[in-house]
């Protein structure tokens, strides 16, 4: 027995063996609608309510939050125009990537900072919550104290996020589903604030262990796509990264966002949390966002299905973008697919001539 088992034994708790979708469905299904109807007071003065008596967050954790927010902001502006840029024009990618590469090289060093730094805490510290989902809500209170490691997470992920929102819109490369991006940060962020405020912080750290493995691997994917033609020249070794790096992606996209991350969040949340806190604030309001993420990652592995299919059938000879395209490069592409149906048209006229307003053949 581990560690983490022992801890529990001792604590007079019992691991639970993780579930199956089925159990989830069924059991969720069962506990949810049980709540729903013994929600007599539910209603917009009750949430009012009980967000002012269970919410916890001060001024000086917003204006740390807004702080490091303009810091990643600059901070990624200042490696761009000192670092990024001048590294890209040094290897001499092509324009396209060269402008692109900056973001990609961004988001990797970040994402592997923050995904490092939460599998310390989840496999390197006494917390259990990835062995043992449930102890997310162990000793749960109201107002309790969040552990110092912990809201250190938090501030860095809660700022980055809310530098994102910015970024996406302001700094990324525009794509078809930077939309849904942009919603994707808002509810995160939703997500990183009030499970602080309400003091479910333990279960955030889940959260963004599980989903910032994805993101270290599409931005090394790009940036491999990026390097393999620079220069005028092919690199092997960037391609075959770019390939690996594109399987890598997809298969953990399962396992971490559509496997665990249903399996181990969804259910403590949806079902272990009523079992150890009962009447726990804002209940349906935090499974909603959690499901609206799952929503979202269904929705993104419907693209990664596609791409996949796309190079099985040979319809694409390589890895371009596990992401779609952006729009830049979609006006590219109709462009010249505009000039080779041109090209092909001129191409039959050759050796045509008109004569009267009627293509006539030419005899040589």
């Amino acid at each position: 027995m581990d560690k983490h088992n022992e801890n529990d034994s001792i604590n007079g708790r019992v691991v639970e063996p993780m579930p199956g979708y089925i159990e989830l469905i069924t059991r969720g299904y069962a506990v949810m609608v049980s709540a729903l109807k013994d929600c007599n007071a539910c209603g917009l003065e009750n949430s009012k309510r009980t967000l002012l008596d269970n919410a916890y967050i001060t001024w000086v954790e917003i204006g740390l939050f807004f702080l490091c927010a303009v810091m990643w902001t600059m901070m990624r502006r200042g490696l761009t125009e000192c670092l990024f840029k001048p590294f890209a024009q040094w290897c001499h990618l092509q324009p396209k990537d060269t402008a692109k590469m900056p973001e990609s090289a961004w988001k990797l060093l970040f994402y592997s900072m923050s995904w490092s730094y939460s599998t310390y805490l989840l496999f390197f510290t006494q917390y259990s919550f990835f062995q043992n989902p449930p102890s997310v809500f162990y000793d749960w209170k109201s107002g309790m104290a969040v552990p110092i490691d912990i809201a250190i997470a938090y501030l860095i992920q809660g700022s980055f996020y809310g530098h994102s929102i910015y970024a996406t819109v302001y700094m990324d490369a525009w794509r078809k589903d930077s939309a849904v991006m942009v919603v994707h940060h808002i509810i995160t962020l939703a997500l990183i604030t009030f499970s602080f405020a309400f003091r479910y912080h333990n279960i955030g750290v889940l959260v963004l262990f599980l989903h910032d493995i994805n993101d270290i691997q599409l931005e090394f994917t790009k940036l491999n796509v990026y390097f393999k033609t620079r220069g005028g020249s092919y690199y092997f070794i960037n391609d075959l990264l770019s390939n690996m790096g594109s399987v890598s992606f997809s298969i953990t996209w399962f396992w971490f966002r559509l496997y665990w991350f249903p399996l181990k969040v969804l259910y403590a949340s949806c079902i272990s949390s009523l079992e150890l806190v009962p009447n726990i604030p804002f209940y349906f309001f935090f499974n909603f966002l959690l499901f609206a993420l799952l929503l979202m990652n269904i929705y993104w592995f419907l693209y990664i299905v596609l791409f996949v299919v796309k190079v099985l059938t040979g319809q694409m000879e390589g890895v371009n973008d596990v992401r779609e395209y952006d729009e830049e490069e979609m006006k590219e592409e109709r462009l010249r697919l505009q000039e080779n149906d041109a090209d092909h048209q001129n191409s039959e006229t050759e050796g045509k001539h008109v004569q009267n307003g009627v293509m006539k053949e030419k005899h040589l």
